[in-house]
Protein backbone atom coordinates (compact mmCIF):
# COMPACT_ATOMS: atom_id res chain seq x y z
CA UNK A 1 0.00 0.00 0.00
CA UNK A 2 1.55 3.33 -0.86
CA UNK A 3 0.62 6.50 0.99
CA UNK A 4 1.44 10.07 -0.62
CA UNK A 5 2.44 13.01 1.67
CA UNK A 6 2.89 15.60 -1.09
CA UNK A 7 4.66 18.56 1.04
CA UNK A 8 4.76 22.71 -0.29
CA UNK A 9 9.08 22.80 -0.36
CA UNK A 10 11.93 20.12 -0.10
CA UNK A 11 12.12 21.85 3.66
CA UNK A 12 8.88 20.64 4.48
CA UNK A 13 9.59 17.33 2.50
CA UNK A 14 12.87 16.64 4.68
CA UNK A 15 10.57 17.72 8.15
CA UNK A 16 7.99 15.09 7.02
CA UNK A 17 11.03 12.11 6.37
CA UNK A 18 12.00 12.96 9.28
CA UNK A 19 9.19 12.51 11.39
CA UNK A 20 9.12 8.91 9.43
CA UNK A 21 11.82 8.16 11.02
CA UNK A 22 11.44 9.81 14.33
CA UNK A 23 8.26 7.95 15.33
CA UNK A 24 9.99 4.95 14.57
CA UNK A 25 12.77 5.62 16.98
CA UNK A 26 10.57 6.36 19.46
CA UNK A 27 8.23 3.02 18.85
CA UNK A 28 11.84 0.88 18.67
CA UNK A 29 14.99 2.13 20.22
CA UNK A 30 17.06 -0.45 18.89
CA UNK A 31 15.69 -0.03 15.17
CA UNK A 32 17.42 -1.37 12.35
CA UNK A 33 17.25 1.88 9.61
CA UNK A 34 18.07 1.34 5.69
CA UNK A 35 19.79 4.33 4.78
CA UNK A 36 20.08 6.91 1.52
CA UNK A 37 22.86 8.95 0.19
CA UNK A 38 22.13 11.40 -2.59
CA UNK A 39 21.17 15.26 -2.62
CA UNK A 40 17.63 14.27 -1.52
CA UNK A 41 17.75 13.02 1.97
CA UNK A 42 20.22 15.27 2.82
CA UNK A 43 17.83 17.54 4.26
CA UNK A 44 15.76 14.56 6.44
CA UNK A 45 19.31 13.93 7.82
CA UNK A 46 19.76 17.49 9.45
CA UNK A 47 16.57 17.44 10.52
CA UNK A 48 17.46 14.57 12.29
CA UNK A 49 20.45 15.88 13.85
CA UNK A 50 18.59 18.93 15.26
CA UNK A 51 15.95 16.19 17.12
CA UNK A 52 18.78 14.22 18.32
CA UNK A 53 20.42 17.37 19.52
CA UNK A 54 17.13 18.63 21.50
CA UNK A 55 16.96 15.27 22.81
CA UNK A 56 13.84 14.25 20.85
CA UNK A 57 15.39 11.00 19.97
CA UNK A 58 18.40 8.91 20.24
CA UNK A 59 20.18 6.76 17.74
CA UNK A 60 22.54 5.05 20.42
CA UNK A 61 20.77 1.37 20.21
CA UNK A 62 20.07 1.50 16.32
CA UNK A 63 21.74 -0.45 13.73
CA UNK A 64 21.94 0.48 10.12
CA UNK A 65 22.80 -0.86 6.75
CA UNK A 66 23.12 1.51 3.96
CA UNK A 67 21.65 1.17 0.41
CA UNK A 68 25.28 0.86 -1.60
CA UNK A 69 28.57 2.51 -2.12
CA UNK A 70 30.42 3.04 -5.47
CA UNK A 71 32.98 0.48 -6.76
CA UNK A 72 36.05 0.42 -6.32
CA UNK A 73 35.80 3.25 -3.84
CA UNK A 74 37.66 3.81 -0.43
CA UNK A 75 35.42 4.84 2.60
CA UNK A 76 38.44 7.75 2.99
CA UNK A 77 37.39 8.86 -0.55
CA UNK A 78 35.07 11.96 -0.17
CA UNK A 79 32.87 10.92 -2.44
CA UNK A 80 31.95 7.60 -1.04
CA UNK A 81 29.16 6.93 0.62
CA UNK A 82 30.45 6.04 4.03
CA UNK A 83 32.36 9.23 4.29
CA UNK A 84 28.46 11.14 2.85
CA UNK A 85 26.40 9.14 5.75
CA UNK A 86 29.62 10.57 8.79
CA UNK A 87 29.46 13.66 7.23
CA UNK A 88 25.97 14.26 6.99
CA UNK A 89 24.63 12.16 9.72
CA UNK A 90 27.16 9.79 11.83
CA UNK A 91 29.59 12.43 12.79
CA UNK A 92 26.55 14.54 14.28
CA UNK A 93 23.93 11.83 16.68
CA UNK A 94 24.65 9.40 19.63
CA UNK A 95 24.88 6.19 17.35
CA UNK A 96 27.74 3.74 17.63
CA UNK A 97 29.28 3.52 14.45
CA UNK A 98 30.40 0.13 14.83
CA UNK A 99 26.66 -0.63 13.90
CA UNK A 100 26.40 1.25 11.02
CA UNK A 101 27.00 -0.58 7.85
CA UNK A 102 28.08 0.54 4.25
CA UNK A 103 29.02 -1.93 1.59
CA UNK A 104 32.73 -2.47 1.05
CA UNK A 105 33.56 -0.74 -2.12
CA UNK A 106 36.98 -2.27 -2.33
CA UNK A 107 35.70 -5.64 -1.72
CA UNK A 108 38.26 -8.11 -3.64
CA UNK A 109 35.16 -10.49 -3.97
CA UNK A 110 31.63 -8.27 -4.61
CA UNK A 111 29.92 -10.92 -4.79
CA UNK A 112 31.01 -12.34 -1.23
CA UNK A 113 30.88 -9.21 -0.39
CA UNK A 114 27.25 -9.32 -1.74
CA UNK A 115 26.03 -12.20 -0.18
CA UNK A 116 27.40 -11.47 3.56
CA UNK A 117 25.69 -8.07 3.04
CA UNK A 118 22.37 -9.65 3.06
CA UNK A 119 23.35 -12.12 5.65
CA UNK A 120 24.40 -9.51 8.01
CA UNK A 121 20.85 -7.69 7.60
CA UNK A 122 18.68 -11.02 7.94
CA UNK A 123 20.87 -11.26 10.95
CA UNK A 124 19.93 -8.16 12.67
CA UNK A 125 16.64 -8.97 12.54
CA UNK A 126 15.76 -6.83 8.67
CA UNK A 127 14.77 -3.73 8.40
CA UNK A 128 12.34 -1.91 9.98
CA UNK A 129 12.61 1.63 7.79
CA UNK A 130 14.46 1.60 4.57
CA UNK A 131 15.29 5.07 3.14
CA UNK A 132 14.92 5.51 -0.72
CA UNK A 133 15.78 8.07 -2.93
CA UNK A 134 14.33 7.56 -6.87
CA UNK A 135 16.64 8.75 -9.61
CA UNK A 136 15.38 10.28 -12.86
CA UNK A 137 15.53 6.59 -14.82
CA UNK A 138 13.00 5.03 -12.07
CA UNK A 139 16.53 3.12 -10.37
CA UNK A 140 16.43 2.78 -6.51
CA UNK A 141 19.77 2.08 -4.79
CA UNK A 142 21.51 1.73 -7.65
CA UNK A 143 19.10 -1.19 -8.96
CA UNK A 144 19.06 0.50 -12.68
CA UNK A 145 16.80 0.05 -15.59
CA UNK A 146 17.19 -3.47 -17.09
CA UNK A 147 15.88 -6.59 -18.78
CA UNK A 148 16.61 -8.77 -15.16
CA UNK A 149 17.08 -7.65 -11.82
CA UNK A 150 19.13 -8.69 -9.06
CA UNK A 151 17.35 -10.03 -6.49
CA UNK A 152 20.00 -9.59 -3.29
CA UNK A 153 23.29 -7.09 -2.81
CA UNK A 154 25.74 -7.44 -6.02
CA UNK A 155 27.71 -5.32 -7.69
CA UNK A 156 26.54 -3.60 -10.95
CA UNK A 157 27.04 -1.40 -13.79
CA UNK A 158 25.77 2.21 -13.64
CA UNK A 159 24.25 3.78 -16.68
CA UNK A 160 25.30 7.15 -18.42
CA UNK A 161 22.00 8.87 -17.60
CA UNK A 162 23.13 7.72 -13.47
CA UNK A 163 26.81 8.91 -14.08
CA UNK A 164 25.56 12.02 -15.40
CA UNK A 165 23.48 12.90 -13.02
CA UNK A 166 26.47 12.21 -10.36
CA UNK A 167 28.88 13.85 -12.00
CA UNK A 168 28.17 17.11 -10.44
CA UNK A 169 30.01 15.47 -6.87
CA UNK A 170 33.11 14.99 -8.63
CA UNK A 171 35.96 17.27 -10.49
CA UNK A 172 34.67 15.42 -13.83
CA UNK A 173 32.26 13.30 -15.32
CA UNK A 174 35.13 11.02 -15.74
CA UNK A 175 36.05 10.57 -12.35
CA UNK A 176 32.32 8.98 -11.46
CA UNK A 177 32.73 5.45 -10.44
CA UNK A 178 30.74 3.44 -13.45
CA UNK A 179 30.09 0.30 -11.00
CA UNK A 180 28.80 0.19 -7.36
CA UNK A 181 27.61 -2.49 -4.90
CA UNK A 182 23.94 -1.79 -3.95
CA UNK A 183 21.06 -4.12 -2.28
CA UNK A 184 18.94 -5.52 -4.68
CA UNK A 185 15.15 -5.57 -4.80
CA UNK A 186 14.56 -8.29 -2.78
CA UNK A 187 16.74 -7.13 0.06
CA UNK A 188 14.72 -3.78 -0.32
CA UNK A 189 11.51 -5.00 -0.56
CA UNK A 190 11.90 -6.98 2.56
CA UNK A 191 11.90 -4.20 4.63
CA UNK A 192 9.16 -3.77 6.97
CA UNK A 193 8.56 -0.20 5.57
CA UNK A 194 9.83 1.68 2.99
CA UNK A 195 10.12 6.03 2.89
CA UNK A 196 10.83 7.36 -0.43
CA UNK A 197 11.63 10.91 -0.61
CA UNK A 198 11.37 12.37 -3.99
CA UNK A 199 12.12 16.49 -4.58
CA UNK A 200 12.29 18.54 -7.82
CA UNK A 201 10.22 18.67 -11.49
CA UNK A 202 12.99 16.14 -13.01
CA UNK A 203 11.05 13.20 -10.36
CA UNK A 204 7.85 14.08 -12.04
CA UNK A 205 7.59 11.54 -14.42
CA UNK A 206 9.11 8.61 -12.21
CA UNK A 207 7.04 10.07 -9.58
CA UNK A 208 3.78 9.81 -11.42
CA UNK A 209 4.83 6.01 -12.64
CA UNK A 210 4.78 5.25 -9.18
CA UNK A 211 1.78 7.00 -8.04
CA UNK A 212 -0.75 6.61 -11.39
CA UNK A 213 0.52 3.67 -13.35
CA UNK A 214 -0.94 0.10 -12.06
CA UNK A 215 2.13 -1.56 -14.06
CA UNK A 216 5.50 -2.85 -12.39
CA UNK A 217 8.06 -2.95 -14.36
CA UNK A 218 11.70 -3.37 -14.49
CA UNK A 219 12.78 -0.53 -16.94
CA UNK A 220 11.65 1.54 -14.31
CA UNK A 221 12.33 0.09 -11.02
CA UNK A 222 10.63 2.04 -8.81
CA UNK A 223 7.06 0.86 -9.85
CA UNK A 224 8.16 -2.42 -7.61
CA UNK A 225 6.95 -0.74 -4.67
CA UNK A 226 3.63 -1.09 -5.64
CA UNK A 227 4.13 -4.23 -4.84
CA UNK A 228 5.51 -3.31 -0.59
CA UNK A 229 2.52 -3.66 2.14
CA UNK A 230 3.80 -0.65 3.40
CA UNK A 231 5.34 2.33 1.61
CA UNK A 232 5.34 5.91 2.41
CA UNK A 233 6.12 8.57 -0.21
CA UNK A 234 7.17 11.86 0.62
CA UNK A 235 7.86 14.58 -2.24
CA UNK A 236 7.31 18.23 -3.29
CA UNK A 237 4.79 19.95 -5.34
CA UNK A 238 7.38 19.89 -7.87
CA UNK A 239 7.88 16.60 -8.22
CA UNK A 240 4.44 15.54 -7.49
CA UNK A 241 2.92 18.06 -10.36
CA UNK A 242 6.10 18.70 -12.70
Amino acid sequence: MLKVIVCDSYEEMSKEGAKVIADQLKAKADSVLGLATGSTPVGMYKCLQEMNKAGEISFKDVTSYNLDEYYPLAPTHDQSYRYFMNANLFDHVDIDKSRTHVPNGLAKDPAEEGKAYDEAVAAAGGIDVQVLGVGQNGHIGFNEPEEELYAGTHLTNLTDNTIEANARFFASKEDVPTQAITMGLATIMQAKKILVLASGANKHAVVKKMVEDDRITTQIPCTVLKAHKDVILVCDKAAYNG
